[in-house]
């Protein structure tokens, strides 16, 4: 059963609360399928399902009920600084959930058909010159090892589930790395970040969203990248934020400012430049709501 079986399908979701997996839920629901959340504290609710991710524990007669699985689950990268504690934290927090589910699912009598595991552009590394399509090879740095880990965790689940592995970009949406933009921005300290040419590889929640609940149904599988049609240079996005906000952008923070401030955060999360292209998405057939990182900012801010 797919997502687009008129009756409607099961998917279990891990991650379900956070700000992409809240939007993925309220899509699918939506749509008339039935979502089953993995918590990590009691459940409040008859869907949802706790599970210990970094103990390995999880009812795996649960992926007997699910005909796919959703895997978002990872510490957020937009908490700094990254400290070698937290850099931790962001690996083991993906490996481990990662393993947990393909474990429970390689012990089901009959596994999910599709299961959609959480990735990121990070395993690009920092590419000014090259266009990056799925089949791009990795770059190097501490986002390409951990996606590295990620993904081949992913990879060993059942012969007969079909794995995707979801490559996302920065989300534009009202938490996630857009909340101290937004921040910063409102209390007229918007600013360049470095010499602001560095593309960033952007996608809006509604799009995110869409594009997994597309993939469900879809016969694709191996990495895609869920990143926005039109690549924008991180200047474009910042000084748009100040435009919708109606707030000055006069400021610019130096490179060697933001890595000495932030380490590998500042230099992977904001100096990277990375030309993402969602080829396959596209060749699939899938259609973008926000074309450009401009209609995205002006549907959350204005």
């Amino acid at each position: 059963m797919t997502p687009n079986d008129s009756t409607g399908s099961t998917v279990l979701i891990a991650g379900g609360s956070g700000l992409i997996g809240s939007e993925v839920t309220r899509q699918l629901e939506a749509a008339g399928h039935t979502v089953l959340t993995l918590v990590r504290r009691p459940p409040s609710k008859p869907t949802e399902f706790t599970w210990s991710p970094a103990a390995g524990i999880l009812d795996y007669t649960l992926m007997d009920r699910a005909d796919s699985v959703v895997n978002l689950s990872g510490a957020s990268l937009s908490k700094l600084p990254w400290t070698p504690a937290y850099k931790h934290e962001i690996h083991d927090s993906r490996v481990t959930a990662t393993r947990t589910l393909v474990e429970a699912m390689r012990r089901a009598e009959t596994p999910p058909s599709v299961f959609l595991s959480g990735s990121a552009v990070g395993v690009y590394g920092d590419r000014p010159l090259d266009i990056l399509t799925e089949d791009s090879t990795r770059g190097t740095g501490f986002l390409a090892d951990v996606v590295t880990d990620w993904e081949a965790e992913a990879e060993g689940a059942p012969e007969s589930t079909r794995v995707v592995l979801l490559r996302t970009g920065i989300v534009i949406g009202p938490g996630g790395a857009m909340k101290p933009l937004l921040a910063l921005t409102k209390a007229f300290l918007g600013s360049r970040l470095g010499n602001g040419s560095q593309i960033w590889p952007w996608i809006s929640l509604h799009d995110e969203a869409a594009a997994i609940v597309h993939l469900l149904s879809s016969d694709l599988e191996g990495p895609v990248n869920l990143a926005g049609p039109v690549p924008a240079t991180s200047n474009r996005l910042t000084a748009r934020v100040a435009e919708d906000l109606g707030k000055p952008y006069r400021l610019a923070v130096p490179e060697f400012a933001i890595r000495g401030l932030l380490g590998d955060a500042g230099q992977e999360m904001l100096l990277s430049s990375q030309k993402v292209v969602p080829q396959r998405l596209l060749d699939d057939g899938f259609v973008f709501r926000h074309e450009t990182a401009e209609q995205a900012l002006d549907a959350l801010i204005k």
